[in-house]
């Protein structure tokens, strides 16, 4: 069986994705590795091993451009609310809360925000199938 190890993105300027990282989901540095012309920064917190890279091209100039295949990365938190005021007293700016049913039954709340280089995260209150 397969273990989902991390995800990675690029980013402009990892300084100001890390301190976004580190106040909007608690992650921390847990490995840097600079290379000549790009630099790998694996992001964890003790929740789990699973691990965000942040891949800085040192030459990049230009804001990345996302297409239309990437969606979000999503976390789920215990206190939905809490969380929204935590990230909206940092003045990160989150969506509004949001509800979502499915045949007449509920199924999320949640919320996204948007990351400095315009990467989607999506907040989901910890229920049913969203552990």
């Amino acid at each position: 069986m397969a273990k989902l190890i991390h995800s990675m993105i690029r980013v402009r300027d990892p300084d100001r994705s890390i301190a976004f990282y580190k106040t909007a989901l608690d992650l921390d540095v847990a490995q840097r590795f600079d290379f000549e012309g790009f630099s790998l920064i694996y992001l964890r917190n003790v929740s789990n091993d699973f691990e965000l890279e942040l891949t800085h091209n040192h030459s990049q100039s230009e804001p990345y451009t996302h297409g239309t295949g990437y969606g979000h990365l999503a976390v789920c938190v215990d206190d939905l609310a809490a969380t929204h005021s935590k990230i909206s007293n940092a003045n990160l700016n989150p969506a509004e809360i949001k509800s979502m049913s499915h045949q007449g039954e509920p199924m999320a709340r949640f919320f996204f925000l948007t990351d400095p280089d315009g990467y989607k995260i999506e907040f989901l209150e910890q229920s049913g199938r969203f552990q």
